[in-house]
C-alpha cells in the first residue's frame, strides 16, 4: 500500500483527514479514487470531472511531481509516499 500524504491546510475542508493514509492503487488515478472511498467528496477537490487535476493542486510521488496531470495515470508502488499538496495565493 503506498503512503499517501497532505497538507495541513487540506485539513479546513476536510477536518477527519489523518497525517497519512495507506491506499491501494497501482495508479495515481486508483489512489485519488481510493482516498475518495475513504473521504467522499475529496477527489472533486483534487480533480475536474473529466479526472484532470485541478490547477490549485500538486501531487508527488517521492520528490518528483507527477507527468500526467491529465488522466494521473503516473505508476504508484507499494513503496512509494505520495504527497498531496495544494497552492497558496495571497496578495
Amino acid at each position: 500500500m503506498a503512503k499517501v500524504k497532505f497538507t495541513n491546510l487540506l485539513r479546513r475542508f476536510y477536518p477527519d483527514l489523518k497525517d497519512h493514509i495507506m491506499v491501494q492503487g497501482q495508479k495515481v488515478a486508483e489512489v485519488v479514487e481510493a482516498l475518495n472511498q475513504e473521504h467522499p467528496g475529496l477527489k472533486d477537490y483534487l480533480v475536474d470531472e473529466r479526472g484532470k487535476l485541478r490547477q490549485h493542486v500538486n501531487i508527488f510521488i517521492g520528490e518528483e511531481l507527477i507527468k500526467d496531470k491529465e488522466t494521473l495515470q503516473d505508476e504508484v508502488k507499494e513503496s512509494d509516499e505520495i504527497f498531496i499538496l495544494q497552492a497558496i495565493s495571497g496578495g
